[in-house]
């Protein structure tokens, strides 16, 4: 049986609908759904082919994603065949480069191999995905992490020169669940093994009881400072709205 959902929950799922209905008429095919499957995304996923299947969203596979995410990934292409899901991958000669000049997992030695590393793996792939484009539509929420705490539903990105919308930016850990659970919504199975927050494997790491939903990420870092560059909270300016 599956789990009841709350007045409140029911009230945020319609507001999303609207949210995404209203994004695909402001920017009729020049807005794309950037995917990286974690538990908001399967959310959105879910909506967007119920109410929207013509809008378009991307995922970037790494090349260090975790088997987890890969085997979701085709769940998700099999499960919803309505949707376009288009993978990007790094630039195989950019990556060769930095892997010969830095090694395999340069990440751990310092902050600033960490983040040239996301570059190469995530930042110049989501420019091409991006390319033409006049929004994108991302999971954030506002509880992930101290980095997200002032996510607004729509937002101008300065660093991509596009509307960043966030549909989901009002909901919490458990009303991601509730959805989830209630409509029976594929998702990673790290999840079940205490990985809230999900990237490449070598950055991932499972959480204990009261961490940060986002501890496992670049664990070895400063909470502050744990971002790749696709969601830098500098180059954002809020517009309120919801």
């Amino acid at each position: 049986m599956s789990e009841a959902l709350s007045s409140t929950l029911l009230e945020k799922i319609e507001a999303v609908k609207q949210r995404l209905r209203s994004t695909w008429q402001s920017y009729p095919q020049q807005v794309v759904f950037a995917n990286s499957l974690g538990a908001e995304d399967v959310v959105l996923t879910h909506l967007i082919a119920e109410v929207v299947p013509e809008l378009p969203m991307f995922v970037l596979d790494t090349g260090r994603l975790p088997e987890e995410t890969l085997s979701l990934l085709e769940q998700v292409q099999q499960q919803y065949p309505s949707l376009q899901v288009q993978v990007y991958y790094p630039e195989a000669t950019e990556l060769e480069a930095f892997v010969r000049a830095e090694g395999i997992n340069p990440f751990y030695r310092s902050q600033a191999l960490r983040k040239a590393c996301c570059q190469v793996r995530k930042l110049e792939p989501l420019k091409r995905a991006l390319t033409g484009q006049q929004a994108w539509i991302t999971g954030l929420r506002r509880e992930q992490s101290v980095t997200r705490d002032a996510v607004e539903f729509s937002e101008w990105d300065a660093s991509q020169g596009l509307q960043k919308l966030n549909p989901l930016a009002d909901w919490s850990e458990a009303e991601v669940w509730s959805f989830i659970r209630h409509f029976q919504v594929p998702y990673n199975a790290l999840h079940d093994r205490h990985y809230p927050s999900i990237g490449c494997a070598p950055c991932t790491r499972a959480i204990t009881v009261g961490e940060d939903v986002r501890a496992g990420r670049w664990w070895w870092e400063n909470p502050e400072n744990r971002e790749c560059g696709l969601h830098a909270a500098s180059s954002v300016i809020p517009l309120k709205s919801n």
